[in-house]
């Protein structure tokens, strides 16, 4: 009889044994494979607004352009000596790391839009071996170019780099923005820290889960 009782004891606990160890399989694979919920930034159901841009191969690029995609942010400028090499340097990672992919674009805002012309973006792009298709240098109003930093992508010249020249009134921020495929921003970066980086290349992989 206690023999009979310890093969019941043995066979419940590796029963038990072998169910927890199903079930932790089962949630780690869930937990794996479920999207990483990332935060909606702004106020209220803030999106980005309709834009006009010109890329460096002289097409106009519009919000409608980039309806559906995932997109990777930055205002930056071809003449700059200070952080802008480190930051596309940075960026091109986030491009290798995605190119070809047709869900993921990245766009780059010129905040010198004066020196900053088509010809000059496009010879900027080469350095990267940028895919106009997918990477696009962006020029244009200047006015236009910085409200899209300010109200749409919400970075401004209070951003760690601050303002260069007050009167001109030259916002250089250091920022990455993710916005999703419904404009909505998911995400600020500093551009130039790599850990940062490589953060936002986990999270576009996480809203590629979720698309």
């Amino acid at each position: 009889m206690v023999m009979k009782n310890k093969k019941t004891t043995v066979f419940l606990l590796s029963f038990f044994f072998l169910l927890a160890a199903a079930f932790m399989t089962y949630y780690y694979k869930i937990s794996r494979e479920a999207p990483k919920r990332l935060p909606v930034m702004g106020e209220g159901d803030h999106r980005i607004r309709e834009f006009a841009f010109v890329d460096q191969e002289g097409r106009t690029v519009t919000h409608e352009d980039v309806k559906g995609k995932i997109y990777a942010v930055e205002y930056f400028f071809t003449t700059c000596k200070g952080i802008c090499p480190k930051m596309n340097e940075n960026m091109s990672e986030v491009y290798q790391a995605f190119r070809g992919n047709k869900d993921v674009l990245i766009l780059s805002h010129t905040v010198d839009p004066l020196k900053d012309t088509v010809e000059a973006m496009k010879e900027y792009s080469l350095k990267y071996d940028a895919d106009p298709k997918q990477w696009l240098f962006l020029t244009g109003d200047k006015k236009e170019l910085y409200d899209m930093a300010r109200y749409s992508y919400l970075v401004t010249a209070a951003d760690d780099t601050g303002v260069v020249d007050i009167q001109s009134d030259f916002i250089h921020t250091d920022r990455f923005v993710l916005v999703d495929g419904t404009g909505h921003i998911r995400g600020q970066y500093k551009g130039t820290d790599k850990g940062a980086v490589s953060q936002m290349i986990g999270d576009i992989k996480e809203l590629l889960k979720e698309k």
